[in-house]
This record gives C-alpha cells, sequence and structure tokens, in this order.
C-alpha cells in the first residue's frame, strides 16, 4: 500500500494577517458640532456620562466648538454604539467609527 502525498490548500497567510490588523483597530466615538445645543449643556453632558473632569470636559467641548468634532471614547464596537446610544439620548450628534 503506498500514500499518495496530499495536497492541501493553505490560506493566504498575508491576506489573513491584515484581515486580523483590520479588526484589531479600536473603534472610536466622535461628537459633532450642533447649532441647538449649548456648550456649558455639552461640557455637563461629558462630565455627567463619562464622569470626565471639568477640565478635560471643557477641552471636549471647545474641540467640538471649534473643529466641529472631537472623539470622546475609544474602545471595542459594542462600547462606542453604546455610548453614541447613550450621546443621542443626551441630544447631541454623535457617530462612531473605526480608528485610522
Amino acid at each position: 500500500m503506498s500514500v499518495a502525498p496530499v495536497e492541501v490548500d493553505r490560506p493566504d497567510t498575508d491576506r489573513l494577517s491584515e484581515t486580523v490588523v483590520e479588526t484589531d483597530r479600536p473603534w472610536i466615538t466622535l461628537v459633532w458640532n450642533d447649532p441647538v445645543n449649548l456648550m456649558t449643556y455639552v461640557t455637563f453632558v461629558f462630565q455627567e456620562y463619562f464622569g470626565y473632569s471639568r477640565e478635560k470636559a471643557t477641552r471636549l467641548m471647545m474641540q467640538v466648538h471649534e473643529e466641529g468634532r472631537a472623539v470622546v471614547a475609544t474602545g471595542s464596537r459594542e462600547e462606542m454604539e453604546r455610548d453614541v446610544t447613550a450621546l443621542h439620548g443626551y441630544g447631541l450628534w454623535a457617530t462612531l467609527q473605526q480608528d485610522t
């Protein structure tokens, strides 16, 4: 009885590693400037929801105001989805995206 070699298809490791790296990137929550909410309210929300200090909350609010947006949180997609939903509940315009 002879045993013939078996051909095995191996995954393209370069492509596989790119996929793994792609999914390992963290997600971010962005808050966007809007014409409705007062700056003091946005600062309050950042303190209330995220537990940020007044200084950090004010700094992020000013970034939203002056640059049009600010990254307010980083983490897993599920965590950022939760944050975006909560911020919408406060009336803020927030989105999530995978970090670049």
